[in-house]
């Protein structure tokens, strides 16, 4: 197997695919599709995006400060793309969608209910970077889908199905590998039974 030297970019894929959705001063709704995204901090919670000066949420994100991070899953994959490729300048993206609309806890902006992960964000700073702007934000809320809670309070966002983003693709993320520590946790022992 041999390497070849490949063009400058981002080669850090997959990344999830997550539909952010704001609200403008004047009480327009809007949502865009965004890939660069993750965490920054566990504590305190923050998390970034980084949007394109010329998309029609960035003029919302620049002067609210607020948006909301809503995970993605198959079951919504068209509407995740839909929002990615059409501009809210000349829509209604949620009446287009079919997407369900809700009320974010914390800040002002739209969230949404089909997604099963709501994380509603105020941001921080603003880093102008090139071709797009990064959003540092701090985590305020969170909501989840209770359906994929068990008995014991862990969330089980695998059972949503979500997406995540490569080159192009939106893809399932299959199987599980592993749980953290899985490479050097010790095997149990069996007990015999008495």
């Amino acid at each position: 197997m041999g390497k070849l030297d490949f063009k400058p970019g981002n080669m850090l894929y997959p990344l999830p695919a997550v539909m952010v959705s704001v609200r403008d001063k004047e009480g327009n709704d809007n949502i865009i599709t965004v890939a660069w995204t993750g965490t920054v901090c566990t504590n305190p919670p923050m998390l970034y995006i980084s949007v394109r000066p010329e998309r029609h949420s960035y003029k919302a994100l620049h002067e609210t400060g607020e948006f909301v991070v809503n995970l993605t899953t198959e079951k919504i994959a068209k509407a995740t793309d839909f929002c990615g490729v059409r501009s809210g300048r000349d829509m209604d993206k949620f009446e287009q969608t079919g997407l369900i609309k809700g009320e974010a806890k914390k800040i002002n902006a739209p969230v949404i209910e089909d997604s099963p992960v709501n994380i509603e964000c105020r941001v921080r700073e603003e880093v102008a970077l090139g071709s797009h702007t990064m959003f540092i934000a701090d985590v305020v809320h969170v909501t989840v889908d209770d359906s994929y809670m068990d008995e014991r309070g862990t969330f089980h966002l695998e059972k949503a199905a979500p997406i995540v983003y490569s080159h192009g693709t939106y893809f399932g993320l299959g199987e599980s590998l592993g749980t953290f520590g899985y490479s050097v946790r010790k095997k149990k022992k069996k007990r015999k039974n008495r």
